[in-house]
């Protein structure tokens, strides 16, 4: 699996392009702004996209899913907890604040376990809840995309609508850090760096040792 990576966006999304080198299909995970950048990165890599994945339904993830959906037709795909707990008005009204587009309705909603499939490749969804109901990450051996949940020397914040730290804490230990050391982290923001590996998080990570945050 080829994995072209760019920030976008205003709230500095790290975005992905997720190509199975053999027969050019993609994914495109978290556009999250700056959708001409993103549609020329397709354009350049001569892919078809098959699914817009957003790793969670935050608006700063999921606001370049109508643009990219418009040009390459792809279907929009996201845990299904999420996807319930973002169509709530209430929910819907709060991040509306954010000024940011919202995404067309998920057109695939997915559970822990289910697999995408784009040309040759696979990715595994792994529901890491927490930082919202129904965040994910996705997994191809040794790539993890952790969205929010998981950053280089970090977590994501869990003081939103539908956060909750002691739940993601669980998850970032039983869900993530049992997977090999080895296992390349490409998180959702590049806060402390670009990537890392499980391996670096579990020695390092100063939120993975105190957790005092947890509330």
């Amino acid at each position: 699996m080829l994995i072209k990576a760019m920030t976008v966006g205003s709230m500095s999304v790290c975005c992905y392009l997720a190509i199975c080198e053999e027969t050019r299909e993609a994914v495109v995970i978290d556009p999250g702004g700056d959708d001409d950048k993103v549609l020329a990165l397709c354009a350049r890599e001569k892919v078809t996209v098959r699914y817009i994945v957003n790793t969670h339904g935050h608006p700063d993830h999921v606001c370049g899913n109508g643009a990219i959906k418009k040009s390459t037709g792809a279907k929009i795909v996201m845990h299904e907890d999420d996807a319930a707990f973002f169509a709530k008005p209430e929910v819907e009204q709060y991040f509306s604040s954010l000024g940011l587009k919202s995404s067309p309705p998920v057109d695939k909603k997915v559970k822990d376990g289910d697999l995408l499939s784009f040309g040759k490749e696979t990715l595994s969804v792994i529901l890491t809840p927490g930082h919202t109901p129904g965040g994910m990450c996705l997994y191809n051996a040794p790539d993890l995309f952790t969205g929010d949940t998981l950053f280089v020397g970090g977590v994501g914040r869990t003081d939103f609508p539908g956060g909750d730290g002691r739940v993601m804490f669980r998850a970032i230990q039983e869900r993530l850090l049992v997977l090999p050391d080895q296992t390349v982290v490409w998180p959702g923001h590049g806060y402390g760096g670009a990537t890392s590996t499980i391996g670096e998080e579990k020695r390092s990570n100063p939120f993975l040792t105190d957790t005092s945050w947890t509330g």
